[in-house]
């Protein structure tokens, strides 16, 4: 019930969320001067980069059809102002949502010789930017942000020998690229502090909405006895609540 209060409450409110922060960010900055210097009144970098480790569970249609997924996850702002309170954001990941493995003979001709390991796997590419209001400093820092962008549904093929590292052969069965908006919160607890270098253990969870998508899950596609291939897409709402935990690195 509280799970799906959160998402109705945050469909309501992601695109609301970057006028809010626009709006917030607009009366910080009326109060302090506009300052790009190295670092903000206190001292710290304004710069922060970092990368973290995702998991990413589908919200409403898109549950009814895929499994949580996991991956990966990038970031990089630039903090703005005396304080450093207000930034601008650049946000990336990348999500498999689904991922089957089978051995398969090379081709008839050749038949079973030689095997090889046909894999298909199910992704999500996100990239998404907007603005962060933080709390500038303390031993813990929340944040709220908000994102517009691209979101990119990849379901691909590729195909290697046993004993190989790499694939030999790929193949995108089906793809479809949609606008994305949403809206996050998270704290940065630091845990490392150097001459030229903060560390901050940076947890927090997203919300994305990518609308309606077209995509295929595993078992999406069938394998045909004349060698072709059937697919079998959904069509349907493709939103995300995604989790994170990972660093945040403030350089100068």
């Amino acid at each position: 019930m509280l799970t799906n209060t959160l998402r109705h409450c945050t469909r309501r409110l992601a695109p609301a969320l970057l006028l809010a922060l626009l709006s917030g960010a607009k009366d910080l900055l009326a109060q302090r001067p506009l300052d790009l210097g190295p670092v903000t009144h206190d001292g710290e970098p304004r710069f922060q980069g970092g990368g973290a480790l995702t998991i990413a569970q589908p919200a409403g249609q898109f549950k009814q059809y895929v499994n949580n997924g996991v991956g990966v996850g990038g970031h990089a702002l630039y903090r703005i102002g005396a304080l450093g309170a207000f930034a601008l954001r650049v946000d990336g990941s990348f999500v498999q949502y689904g991922r089957e493995t089978k051995r398969v003979m090379l081709s008839p001709t050749v038949g079973g010789r030689v095997k090889v390991d046909l894999t298909t796997s199910n992704n999500i590419y996100w990239l998404g930017v907007g603005p962060q209001l933080m709390a500038p400093r303390g031993p813990v820092r929340p944040y709220i942000n908000g994102t517009v962008g691209l979101a990119y549904f990849a379901t691909e093929s590729s195909l290697k020998g046993v004993d190989d590292v790499e694939s030999e052969f790929h193949n995108t069965n089906l793809d479809d690229l949609r606008f994305s908006f949403g809206g996050g919160t998270g704290v940065l607890i630091p845990i490392a502090h150097g001459r030229r270098t903060l560390v901050f253990l940076d947890l927090g969870a997203r919300f994305i909405n990518n609308g309606r998508t077209q995509y295929l899950r595993e078992g999406g596609i069938e394998d045909l006895p004349n060698g072709d291939v059937r697919l079998h897409p959904i069509a349907s709402n493709a939103n995300l609540w995604t989790y994170h935990v990972g660093v945040s690195i403030g350089g100068r």
